[in-house]
């Protein structure tokens, strides 16, 4: 049950969760999103999952960019997931949000075209990294990707380990490629790198 484990909250701390999407904005870690909803290449007839989802950030631009596209949102903060409830209904679209954690998806084999991970993977414990992209793999249908943003190694901010936790500076690194390749990924890469003030943020797509 997501509510017998730990994990750490969609802004660290509970008390940040108000200025967290503001701050997101302020300091363009929300614009990066537009790319990586680009690289997916999404048709109105798929369906895409989020994990990690957080306040909802990345569900609700690929909503209104891909109004046809059915989309999920997973993730185990209860507070950041009413919160996102609540953004998508003053926005006025639909969107699934379910409370669970990414190495234990609550979802059958081969359920979705896209999933998307989003400055989510670096809070993951290295040991348990392949697991979750195992089981992303598993909820992908033949020839569905895998979409993925996160911090690319180097040195980040006091401002980046605040909001994005005590892992951000073991984030996406050297290893991820490899990770997902023994998790039964094929044709893993890097197709991009952003520079922020908060340090690199690499884009990386992988398919089943």
């Amino acid at each position: 049950m997501a509510s017998e484990r730990k994990y750490l909250p969609a802004a660290s701390l509970d008390i940040l969760l108000p200025a967290y999407d503001p701050i997101m904005r302020l300091f363009g870690f929300t614009r990066a999103l537009r790319p990586l909803v680009d690289q997916a290449e999404l048709l109105p007839h798929h369906i895409v999952l989020d994990i990690g989802c957080g306040t909802g950030a990345l569900d609700l631009l690929i909503a209104d960019v891909h109004p046809g596209v059915a989309v999920t949102g997973i993730d185990p903060d209860p507070r950041a997931l009413a919160r996102a409830e609540r953004k998508a209904q003053r926005a006025g679209v639909v969107i699934r949000f379910d409370r669970g954690f990414a190495d234990a998806l609550p979802y059958p084999d081969e359920a979705f075209d896209r999933v998307f991970s989003s400055m989510m993977l670096h809070h993951v414990p290295r040991r348990d990294k392949l697991d979750v992209l195992r089981d992303v793999r598993r909820v992908l249908k033949p020839q569905g990707r895998l979409e993925l943003l996160d911090f690319a190694g180097g040195t980040h901010s006091f401002l980046a380990h605040i909001l994005h936790g005590h892992t951000a500076s073991d984030a996406v690194n050297a290893r991820l490629l490899e990770r997902m390749r023994e998790a039964g990924f094929a044709d893993a890469c890097r197709t991009a790198t952003r520079r922020t003030p908060f340090g690199a943020l690499g884009y990386y797509q992988a398919r089943k």
